[in-house]
């Protein structure tokens, strides 16, 4: 492993270009102070809104918070969602030029309402439809200008299954990044699961993989290793990285496989870890990381956004804090 200070040294001249759905994470927060005499639900006393960046937008954010250069590309909406998450892209310094706008569909908002920071209901807005022929050629032209444009150093694809990652848009990016010799990180969701072909780092959960395999498949190596190796078969890709929840990480290059401990953590909420450990992964892969030393990281990054309520990125100096102190030395 680099020294930590090198190491987040790399990861600051590093370009990843992010393909895939993004999104506002939508919080409605209030208190409970009785029952509706309508039905039996709670009344949650409104107190305050707030929009985070959330699926391929909130990737974008980790990476641009461990100093990162994130190129985010994906098709949104003509409507006032768009115009408050093309906001907060600009807010955050992350680059809207490959975003694209389309009137044909609504930009994706999950709307939740927590009371006492319990969940108590999510709403979703939104289409999952593939995009259309003439939303998917402008974004295949934005990518493309960015690839020659740009010094890209991984393509990262984050799937939620809304319709920008539609097998013929999976395939036509995937075969620019190979011409290129650029690496490929994918995180997949169910509908297009194996379209991802010949990718460098393929990073399901086990949700996902028990619902795509024909085989029961418990937290165990012999499990997790049969189901790998059913993954490459398919797939061509090189590694393997399977999110566990907090039963840990499992990895395998082919020859080697392991599952690596998630330490023990008071957790707040899980959503937005998945995004950070594959945004770690990814800029890990692109620095030239192992694939163990990708999940070590991952492993505690995604541990750290679980203690906070809400899609948050990771805090780089209280990562940098935690490898020093668990796992390396600076030299």
């Amino acid at each position: 492993m680099k020294p930590i200070k090198e190491l987040f040294d790399i990861f600051s001249n590093l370009s990843i270009l992010v393909v895939g759905d993004v999104m506002i994470d939508r919080y409605l927060t209030g208190n409970i102070e009785r029952i509706s005499p309508e039905a039996p639900v709670p009344i949650v006393l409104h107190q305050n809104t707030e929009n985070r960046l959330g699926g391929a937008a909130n990737v974008a954010l980790n990476l641009s918070a461990l100093g990162a250069t994130p190129y985010l590309c994906s098709v949104i909406g003509k409507d006032e969602n768009a115009t408050l998450l093309l906001s907060a892209l600009q807010e955050q310094e992350l680059s809207t030029r490959a975003i694209i706008q389309s009137s044909d569909r609504k930009t994706t908002v999950k709307t939740r309402v927590l009371a006492a920071n319990q969940h108590i209901l999510r709403v979703d807005r939104e289409d999952t439809f593939d995009l259309s022929e003439q939303e998917r050629t402008l974004l295949l032209a934005q990518i493309k200008t960015l690839l020659e444009t740009k010094t890209i150093d991984l393509i990262l694809f984050q799937d939620y299954n809304k319709g920008v990652l539609s097998e013929r848009m999976i395939r036509e990016t995937s075969l620019e990044a190979i011409r290129r010799d650029i690496p490929i990180a994918v995180d997949p969701k169910k509908r297009n699961f194996f379209a991802y072909k010949k990718s460098t780092l393929f990073k399901p959960n086990l949700k996902e993989i028990r619902a795509n395999l024909p085989f029961e498949i418990n937290p165990t190596i012999s499990d997790l290793t049969k189901a790998s190796f059913h993954l490459r078969q398919k797939t061509g890709h090189r590694f393997t990285m399977i999110t566990l929840s907090d039963k840990g990480i499992f990895i395998d290059d082919g020859k080697n496989q392991a599952i690596l401990d998630t330490k023990v953590r008071k957790i707040a909420d899980v959503c937005g870890a998945g995004d950070t450990v594959i945004s770690i992964a990814s800029l890990g892969l692109a620095a030239g990381l192992s694939l163990e030393e990708m999940a070590l990281i991952s492993n505690i990054a995604g541990g750290q956004v679980c203690e906070r309520v809400g899609v948050v990125p990771v805090d780089k100096m209280q990562l940098k804090k935690e490898l020093l102190s668990t796992f390396f030395k600076q030299v």
